[in-house]
């Protein structure tokens, strides 16, 4: 609880200076490029366009998922997995990113995820607009459904962003931790249901267990929002697991901190 509080407390005490840099990580991450920041929405966008006419006019030509076009389908999950894919990576190299402000000044450390997470959240609300304008343009207009995409977007916030802390002290710590998660966030790309419907597996003990997998609610709760038309509520079983993992990750956030929030500015 000590260690909770502390957190707490350097959240509040620098929340000016956590939106601040959260700014500069969005313009450090792009410094150097004519266009700044855009990039980080053109991309994605590319790779939309893309993925749209690949699977229009070429491997799934025709196909479709709940009377929506199967590229159409794809996008809402695909766009939660740019933030969560750059949590994943970016996060666990968060300390060892902003090591100066560590080494060189007193700056609470449990803020450095955090502001790392804002810069891109900002980046994720602006594709999300990207998203709604995209079935807009479709026909497909907004609807009540599309209110918890808030929901959604808060917990996957929470989530990875303690997962940031946890892994970006164990990541200070070793470089190793840092090439291992990069290593395998492929394997939890293609695991995971952005690309494939975790709906139509037949084995009823693989789609539990797809229901221990955090991207994997995220997404599908992305394409409740804008294809399926569920509430968060109507699937309780994996609301409780998700909690559940949610709780899990900031227990390990909390010990991780706790036991190595000494060591870190002499390994730095």
């Amino acid at each position: 609880m000590d260690t909770l509080k502390t957190i707490i407390n350097e959240h509040i005490e620098w929340k000016n200076q956590i939106i601040k840099l959260a700014k500069a990580d969005i313009i450090k991450t792009y410094s150097g490029a004519a266009l700044g920041w855009v990039w980080a929405l053109v991309r994605p966008t590319i790779l939309i366009f893309v993925f749209w006419f690949a699977f229009t006019y070429g491997i799934r030509s025709g196909g479709g998922v709940e009377g929506y076009p199967f590229a159409l389908w794809m996008i809402p999950g695909f766009m939660a997995w740019f933030f969560m894919n750059d949590m994943l990576t970016q996060g666990a190299s968060a300390m060892r990113k902003y090591r100066y402000l560590i080494t060189k000044m007193k700056f609470p450390v449990s803020t450095i995820p955090t502001f790392v997470g804002l810069s891109k959240l900002f980046v994720h609300l602006c594709l999300m607009v990207i998203v709604a304008l995209i079935f807009i343009v479709t026909r497909h207009f907004p609807d009540v459904y599309w209110i918890q995409l808030l929901f959604y977007i808060l917990i996957m916030f929470l989530f990875f962003t303690a997962w940031a802390l946890f892994a970006s002290l164990l990541g200070a710590m070793s470089n190793d931790f840092i090439n291992l998660v990069k290593s395998i966030t492929t394997a939890i790309f293609w695991l995971s249901g952005i690309m494939w419907d975790v709906n139509t597996i037949e084995i009823p003990w693989l789609q539990k267990v797809l229901y221990f997998n955090p991207v994997t609610y995220i997404a599908t709760g992305y394409r409740n929002c804008f294809i399926y038309k569920v509430w968060f509520w109507e699937e309780p079983l994996q609301l409780f697991i998700f909690i559940g993992l949610l709780i899990v990750m900031f227990l390990l956030a909390l010990w991780s901190y706790k036991k190595l929030i000494k060591e870190i500015p002499d390994v730095l």
